[in-house]
């Protein structure tokens, strides 16, 4: 009777040294017999945040060394949003954790993709809808329409052409990018160690403290923080749902590309794009419904994590 438990608690620990293998959240994979070092699947999720750190500081250097010698605004923009995510890339890179599973690389299906684009036009006018809000609740700082405008002024395109090369540099090469540092690196590194709702909360609250921006005399003002932390969460639910990171790419692309267009048609784009406080909860509300609908239907694709130990 001792030999039979002694037998069932071996094939029972093996059977949680594979699943433990096969789980897709651990921090570790399992290696070959005979390796000498283990595998990790993701970033460990203290470097996380150090990540973010690193990017946003090699965007300031950027932006500092490039200050005076003629780059244009957009190449410039281009250059600082590469250097966002390439700190997080090269971590994973040391640890020797998969790039392509740390930032999920999976296909979606083409009805998938489709409610991602959705999604990515609810969360525009929740947005609008926040921001006509706050804009009668907590108006803006005159310095941050006046760094508007200037920014705004920066980037008209002169053309069709220059439209489209301001839609790539302006709105989905900064989606891409961040969608890999925050819903890829960031994302992985936190659900490694943490349940999904403090990671999707803690993901979020660093996309929003990359969008604390700057006044025309210098000062910092936190105005799109409410905004990214709302965005950030839809995008990572959708980074939930979908298991890929196509799916976030995919409406956060929309998102900056409408929002660019918007902006575009308007003569002062900071004040012509408020419709009002009463439009505006209207347009919050059913923004944050057709996303929270849109995300319900979507089919689950992420494996289920494991439950953490304690």
């Amino acid at each position: 009777m001792r030999r039979i438990r002694a037998g069932q608690a071996a094939v029972t620990g093996r059977g949680r040294l594979r699943a433990a293998a096969s789980a897709p959240n651990n921090a570790c994979t399992m290696v070959a017999p005979g390796s000498v070092s283990a595998r990790r699947a993701a970033l460990p999720a203290l470097l996380a945040p150090v990540a973010v750190a690193l990017g946003v500081l090699a965007m300031q250097g950027a932006v500092r060394a490039l200050a005076g010698r003629g780059v244009e605004m957009r190449t410039t923009l281009f250059l600082c949003e590469l250097l966002l995510v390439l700190p997080g890339l090269l971590l994973v890179w040391l640890v020797r954790a998969p790039v392509a599973g740390a930032l999920a690389l999976r296909p979606l299906s083409p009805g998938t993709a489709g409610l991602s684009l959705a999604c990515g036009m609810t969360l525009w006018g929740a947005s609008l809808g926040l921001f006509a809000l706050q804009y009668a609740l907590w108006p803006p700082p005159e310095g941050y329409l006046e760094a508007f405008r200037q920014l705004h002024a920066a980037l008209r395109p002169s053309g069709a052409a220059d439209a489209l090369f301001s839609i790539t540099t302006i709105a989905l090469v900064p989606a891409l990018c961040e969608e890999a540092l925050f819903r890829g690196v960031v994302w992985s590194a936190l659900r490694a160690a943490l349940r999904a709702g403090p990671a999707l909360a803690l993901q979020a609250v660093l996309f929003a403290l990359i969008h604390i921006d700057t006044t025309a005399e210098g000062g910092l003002v936190a105005y799109r923080v409410p905004f990214a932390f709302g965005v950030g969460l839809a995008l990572g639910l959708l980074r939930m749902r979908t298991g890929s990171l196509a799916s976030p790419a995919l409406a956060h692309g929309l998102l900056n590309a409408v929002t660019f267009l918007v902006v575009l048609l308007a003569e002062d784009p900071a004040r012509e794009s408020d419709p009002g406080a009463l439009a505006g909860a209207s347009l919050l509300v059913a923004g944050a419904l057709g996303t929270a609908l849109l995300l319900r239907v979507m089919r689950r694709e992420e494996p289920v994590a494991p439950p953490l130990p304690g």
